[in-house]
């Protein structure tokens, strides 16, 4: 009795039904193996080869990209350039600077650093970028189509003919081409049932009189000169690393270095000074620092089609302007056909672009502050628009609503965390103690120098170990160290022993100015200061103003702001705040002026001089808490 099937050896059976397999297909199962031809089969040989010790044939590999787990934007996969530049002591040290500075101290959530905040960028200025492109791209297809339609709409049916042409689908287009403006326009009004009725076009539908208007406003330059404005791999790689290397030039505590410190640095030395500096210009300093002191990124770049060297340097010299250019034209790393790159990481425009997308949502998130602003959404429905001649990135016309939400986030941010009055009292006594240690606590540098705090900046090589990590210096100096043997830095230290203990400067008051203009804000701050230093000693409080506002000084940041809709996607305008809603504020911007005391024995007569001054120059102040001589 034969065995079934089940029964034989198992391979046996195996090979038995291959082979009868490959003979129902005509196949010889006798025959040689077929080379591989698919990824995966490619890589099952070369897995085998290698087993059996067989030379491995040569094959083109990929180098993939890295997956970086985020809690704000999920999983981000960044190019391989962008984990080399990540992986830098330059790049590091954005670990040790805390993106919101001195409000760690009242926001418990808030221990984010500027690390992660870049990386986020990085990953979103991608995201739009791909996003223009693909919308691009899609709008070239159409307008092709259109371009071949044109071409055939002037061929005769001879012609067609002749070119083995079906010009079927024309006649309907070719009748529509001998109507008017105003009989096309009935048509265009009709429903498909009502094409039905009439004899002449009554296989016609509402698209193909549309698609008709589009051919009659074709273009065939519009084709050309947005072939020239598409996004290129280059340009979505040179707008992802500025967007990764946009604050590698913070210093201690972010904003406070280059903002407050810097400001006290300038008040104190004078003419000294060499003029203003802002953390933009440390950015592009550290950029190319890092460029030149990382093995084998430059043959990366250069691999990955980037022009950094030699004659050719103008995807350096983009990447540079995307980080700080010059707020108008004439740019030199793009032309004006690509205008609208430069509005993607740091937008001079409208102020609207990745940054503020990945600090809104990261900031709100460890802070605990609810986003209103859905910036997947704005990415979704932004597009290259033509304004004037020049590429502006542009947003649906609904979402003008949604834009005014994110100022109204970032004004939000300002008044609850960024310019909190416990927040402004920690920062000041951290630029009190920095400036007392300023001379003493010093950085080596290029070349063996030596740096205070204030002039680290010059020098990469120092300024790569300034960061946070200062503070503790100070309170907890080294025992084989002299940094303690003058009594300034003693003094800094007991300054940051009270920041510890929550012994802060005291809230004096506040009040609202009535004016914005420089100069009588001096004036305001000079007539408070001459009547605070009859009562209290000129050390003993702190003057400062704040800045509130939608990030455009006093203007609407919208009225700079271009949309389209969805019927003519093509066609930028703006949208007047009549139409938005007539809830929206009319002032967009306000300043505040604060008063604080540095020592608590003088905190009753600083109120109550702070009062009486307001009430002499008709400034409103908070009642409650009214002092008394």
């Amino acid at each position: 009795m034969a065995k079934p099937p089940f029964m034989m050896g198992r391979y046996k059976w195996l090979v038995k039904v291959l082979s009868v397999g490959a003979e129902c297909k005509g196949e010889d199962p006798n025959a040689e193996p077929k080379k591989p031809t698919s990824t995966k089969q490619q890589n099952t040989t070369a897995d085998n080869e290698a087993k059996n010790n067989i030379p491995k044939k040569p094959r083109f590999y990929i180098e993939e990209h890295k997956v970086f787990n985020d809690p704000i934007h999920g999983h981000m996969a960044l190019h391989p350039v962008l984990v080399k530049i990540i992986d830098t002591p330059e790049f590091q040290r954005l670990r040790n600077i805390k993106q919101l500075g001195g409000i760690y101290f009242v926001y418990p959530g808030a221990s984010h650093n500027r690390f992660e905040h870049s990386i986020g960028v990085a990953h979103l200025a991608g995201e739009l970028a791909k996003a223009l492109k693909m919308k691009q791209e899609k709008q070239i297809e159409q307008l092709e189509e259109l371009k071949k339609l044109k071409l055939l709409m002037e061929l005769t049916p001879e012609e067609l003919k002749l070119k083995e042409l079906k010009h079927d689908d024309l006649g309907m287009l070719k009748k529509l081409e001998k109507l008017d403006d105003k009989e096309l326009e009935e048509l265009k009004n009709l429903k498909t049932e009502e094409f039905e009725k009439l004899n002449k076009f009554k296989k016609l539908r509402p698209e193909d009189v549309e698609k008709f208007e589009k051919l009659r406003e074709f273009k065939p330059n519009e084709l050309e000169k947005l072939k020239e404005s598409l996004i290129s791999d280059r340009d979505v790689l040179c707008v992802q690393i500025a967007g990764l290397c946009h604050d590698l030039g913070h210093g201690p505590y972010s904003h406070f270095y280059d903002g407050m410190f810097m400001e006290a640095i300038r008040d104190k030395k004078g003419k000294e000074f060499n003029g203003k500096w802002e953390h933009e210009d440390a950015s592009i300093e550290m950029f190319n620092h890092l460029l030149d002191n990382t093995d084998g990124l430059k043959d990366m770049m250069r691999k990955s089609g980037l022009k950094i060297e030699g004659d050719d340097k103008t995807d350096l010299k983009f990447i540079e302007e995307l980080i700080r250019g010059p707020p108008r034209w004439p740019y030199k790393g793009r032309d004006e056909k690509k205008s609208f790159l430069y509005e993607i990481v740091s937008n001079k425009e409208t102020g609207i672009d990745v940054d503020k997308f990945d600090y809104f949502a990261r900031d709100c998130h460890h802070l605990g502050i609810r986003n209103n602003f859905d910036h997947q959404r704005f990415i979704m429905f932004a597009r290259v628009c033509d304004v004037n001649g020049r590429k502006h990135i542009c947003s649906r016309d609904k979402e003008v609503a949604n834009l005014y939400d994110m100022f109204h986030t970032r004004n939000s941010l300002h008044r609850r965390a960024y310019q909190h009055r416990v927040t402004k009292s920690v920062e000041i006594m951290i630029k009190d103690a920095l400036l007392k240690a300023d001379q003493y606590i010093l950085t080596k540098g290029s070349g063996g120098t030596t740096l205070c705090l204030s002039k680290a900046k010059t020098d990469m090589e120092a300024y790569t170990k300034l960061t946070d990590q200062v503070i503790e210096r100070i309170l907890h100096p080294c025992s084989c160290s002299n940094e303690f043997t003058l009594s300034p830095l003693e003094e800094a230290r007991m300054i940051l022993q009270r920041i510890m203990s929550r012994d802060l400067y005291q809230f004096v008051g506040e009040t609202k100015l009535k004016k914005e203009d420089q100069e009588e804000i001096k004036k305001m701050k000079d007539s408070l200061e001459n009547e605070l230093v009859k009562v209290i000693s000129k050390d003993s409080f702190e003057i400062t103003v704040v800045t509130l506002d939608y990030g455009m000084k006093n203007k609407d940041p919208i009225n700079t702001t271009y949309f389209y809709t969805k019927a003519n996607p093509t066609e930028a305008f703006k949208i007047p705040r009549e139409q938005v809603s007539k809830l929206l504020p009319v002032c967009f911007a306000e300043k505040i002026l604060r008063v604080y005391c540095k020592n608590s024995a003088s905190l009753r007569d600083a109120k109550f001089c702070f009062q009486s001054w307001c009430h002499e120059n008709d400034f409103l102040t908070e009642d409650r808490d009214r002092a008394t001589p």
